[in-house]
C-alpha cells in the first residue's frame, strides 16, 4: 500500500508565477454561496473560514499581484436561495463564485451562470465548484464557466469499490443515503461497481431518506440491524451522518462503515463517542499531511480551533492565481481559457483540470478512523482519533470518461 504524499512547497500557492499580472493591484472578489445557517451551517462556516485563511496567506505573500477577497452569501442550503444569492452577486458586480455543498444548488447555479454569460457578454461569471459531486456537472450538463475541484461521485465510487473488492469481510451491504442526486448516485454507482468487482456480495438494503430533515435515525438503524448487514455504505454528510452515527451508538450497532464525508464537521466527535467502530473514508485528502500542507492544517486549527478539511479550496486558490498569471488578466473568460488543461502543484502533488470537461484529475485516498499514533498524530476535532491513510489510488484508477460536449464562447 502506498502512503507517500507528493508534498509541495506552499510557495506554489503563495507565489503563483514569475509572470507579472497585467491587472496589477486589482482585487478578484469571489462570492461564496453556501449554507451558512440551517442544518448544514456548521459545514458552510468551516469552509468560509477555510477560504479566508487561504486567501490571507495568498495576499500576504503576493503584495504586488492581484488580491483575492471572499464575499459570503448564505444560501441556507437551498437551491432557490442559492439562485437568489447569485442575483446578489451579480448586482454587486462580483464575477467569480464558489459553491460546493449540495449538487442541487450546484446544478441550478451552473445553469444560471451559463445563461447569464450568454446574455451578458463582457460581464461573465466563473464558477469554482469545491465540493458538489454530481457527475452530470462535468458530463451532460457541463458548461464552460464551471470548474470542479473535487472528484465526482462516480470517480470516488470507482476507487472505493476497487478497495472494497479486496475486503473479504464485506458480504452483505446496506446502502443508506440522502434522497437527492448525490445520495441516489452513491447507491447507483456502488451497485454497478460491486457487480463488476464483487458479484458475490449481496445488497440487503437500499434506502433513501429526506435530506437534512431526519432528527432521529433510530428507525433506520433498526432496519439495518434486521437486514443482517455486515457493512454500511453511505454518502451522507453533515448532520445526516452525525445523527446516524449517534443512533448507531445508542443501539449498540458496530458495523463497518464506508463513507465519503466522515471527516466533515461534527461527525468525528460522534465517531469518537462510538467505541470500536470501523470507519473508512474515500476522499482526495486525509488528516495527516506532513510538510507545508501539514503546517497549514496545524495553523488553521490554532487560529480557528477547527479542522481544515476542504482542501479543494486550496487547489481552487492555486489554480485561480496561476491561471490569472498565465492569462495576464482578471477577466473570468480569459482566466477560464487559461485554466483549461492547466497542470499545477496542488496539495496532493501533480494535479490537472481536464480540458474536455473541467474536471480535476487527482489521486484519491482510502483513510481509516483510528486512534492517533506516532505516525498519524493529527487529532481530528481534538478527539484523540484521526483518519489515517491506508491506500493511495493513482489518478488513472478513479478517472472516468466524460460525455461532455463543451460549448465554448
Amino acid at each position: 500500500m502506498r502512503f507517500t504524499l507528493k508534498t509541495v512547497a506552499l510557495g506554489a500557492l503563495l507565489v503563483c508565477s514569475s509572470a507579472a499580472f497585467a491587472q496589477k493591484g486589482e482585487t478578484i472578489r469571489i462570492g461564496m454561496i453556501e449554507g451558512l445557517s440551517g442544518p448544514f451551517g456548521n459545514v458552510g462556516q468551516n469552509q468560509l473560514k477555510s477560504w479566508q485563511f487561504v486567501i490571507d496567506r495568498v495576499n500576504a505573500k503576493n503584495p504586488a499581484g492581484v488580491k483575492l477577497e471572499i464575499v459570503p452569501f448564505d444560501s441556507k442550503g437551498s437551491p432557490q436561495e442559492a439562485l437568489t444569492s447569485l442575483k446578489a452577486v451579480i448586482d454587486q458586480g462580483i464575477r467569480y463564485i464558489s459553491q460546493g455543498n449540495g449538487s442541487g444548488a450546484a446544478l441550478a447555479l451552473a445553469d444560471a451562470v451559463a445563461k447569464h454569460n450568454e446574455r451578458n457578454p463582457g460581464k461573465e461569471i466563473l464558477y469554482m465548484n469545491t465540493a458538489a459531486v454530481d457527475p452530470a456537472l462535468t458530463n451532460e450538463k457541463c458548461t464552460y464557466a464551471h470548474f470542479r475541484f473535487d472528484a465526482d461521485t462516480s470517480m470516488k465510487m470507482e476507487a472505493l469499490t476497487t478497495f472494497m473488492k479486496d475486503q473479504p469481510k464485506v458480504k452483505k451491504v446496506y446502502l443508506l443515503n440522502q434522497n437527492y442526486s448525490h445520495g441516489q448516485q452513491v447507491a447507483r454507482y456502488f451497485k454497478e461497481g460491486l457487480a463488476r468487482k464483487r458479484p458475490d456480495t449481496q445488497i440487503v438494503g437500499d434506502e433513501l431518506h429526506p435530506f437534512g430533515q431526519v432528527k432521529d435515525f433510530a428507525p433506520y438503524v433498526a432496519k439495518i440491524k434486521q437486514s443482517g448487514a455486515d457493512t454500511i455504505v453511505t454518502g451522507n454528510w453533515g448532520q445526516d451522518l452525525t445523527l446516524l452515527v449517534k443512533a448507531m451508538n445508542d443501539a449498540g450497532l458496530r458495523l463497518p462503515m464506508y463513507t465519503y464525508y466522515a471527516a466533515v464537521s461534527g461527525t468525528p466527535t460522534a465517531l469518537a463517542a462510538t467505541p470500536d467502530i470501523e470507519v473508512y473514508q474515500i476522499s482526495y485528502a486525509h488528516s495527516n499531511y506532513s510538510g507545508e500542507i501539514g503546517k497549514l492544517s496545524d495553523e488553521y486549527k490554532a487560529k480557528f480551533k477547527d479542522d481544515f478539511y476542504t482542501y479543494s479550496i486550496y487547489n481552487a486558490a492555486v489554480l485561480l492565481t496561476e491561471a490569472a498569471a498565465k492569462a495576464k488578466s482578471t477577466d473570468p473568460m480569459k482566466v477560464a481559457a487559461a485554466m483549461e488543461g492547466l497542470s499545477f502543484k496542488g496539495f496532493n502533488g501533480d494535479s490537472q483540470i481536464r480540458k474536455s470537461d473541467h474536471q480535476m484529475q487527482q489521486g484519491l485516498f482510502i483513510s481509516k478512523w483510528q486512534k492517533v499514533d506516532a505516525k498519524n498524530k493529527y487529532s481530528v476535532e481534538n478527539t484523540g482519533y484521526t483518519f489515517a491513510p491506508v491506500k493511495y489510488l493513482e489518478p488513472y484508477i478513479s478517472s472516468t470518461p466524460t460525455s461532455c460536449q463543451m460549448k465554448r464562447p
